[in-house]
C-alpha cells in the first residue's frame, strides 16, 4: 500500500512539472533561455559575471538601462531648473535689499 501512495504522489508531481514545462515553453521562456545559454557557451572569452551576461542578453539590462537613462535626463533637467531658481532667488534678494535694508544695515546707520 505504501508503494501505491508514493506512485500516486510521484505521478501528480510529474503532471505538475509537465504542466509547468508546457507553460514555460508556450511563453517562449525555454527558447529564450536556451538561446542565451548557447550564446554564453559560444563566447570565446567568458564574461566575468555570467549572471550579468544573462540579464543583458535577456533584455533585463536594456530595460534597466532605459529607466536609468530616463532618470539621468530627469536629474539633469531638475539641476538646470534648480540653477535657474537659485539665480532668480538671488536676483529677488538683491531687489529686496534695495528696498528693505537688512537689520545689520539698519543698525549701522
Amino acid at each position: 500500500m505504501l508503494g501505491y501512495s508514493w506512485k500516486v504522489n510521484n505521478l501528480a508531481s510529474e503532471t505538475k512539472r509537465e504542466q509547468f514545462r508546457r507553460y514555460l515553453e508556450k511563453a517562449g521562456v525555454l527558447d529564450s533561455l536556451t538561446s542565451v545559454l548557447v550564446a554564453l557557451y559560444e563566447e570565446t572569452e567568458k564574461p566575468n559575471n555570467a549572471l550579468d551576461f544573462l540579464k543583458q542578453h535577456l533584455g533585463v539590462a536594456s530595460q534597466e538601462s532605459a529607466d536609468a537613462e530616463a532618470l539621468r535626463q530627469e536629474l539633469n533637467e531638475m539641476r538646470q531648473r534648480c540653477e535657474l531658481l537659485m539665480e532668480e532667488n538671488k536676483g529677488l534678494k538683491n531687489k529686496l535689499q534695495r528696498y528693505e535694508p537688512t537689520q545689520d544695515d539698519g543698525a549701522a546707520q
